[in-house]
């Protein structure tokens, strides 16, 4: 696997605010739930995003907080 572009939002992830994670992951869930929902790709993007977006808002312990910067910077946005 290559290098991705430098435009990827996961590449910034550390650098961004609360509700800048939370308004990129609303995004992205609005433009997949547009996906067929027969679509194994969209269900389990959708399953990561929610997962994301559940941990963005809680108080999250040392474990779940490394959980979450490796979901989001393996996801390609």
């Amino acid at each position: 696997m290559g290098s991705r572009g430098s435009n990827r939002v996961g590449d910034r992830w550390n650098e961004m605010g609360c509700d800048e994670k939370s308004s990129v992951i609303q995004e992205e869930i609005k433009r997949v739930s547009k996906l067929p929902s027969s679509s194994v790709y969209a269900v389990h993007r959708l399953k990561v995003l929610n997962k994301i977006n559940e941990l963005l808002s809680i108080q999250r312990t040392l474990s779940q907080e490394r959980e979450l910067e490796l979901l989001f910077t393996q996801l390609s946005l």
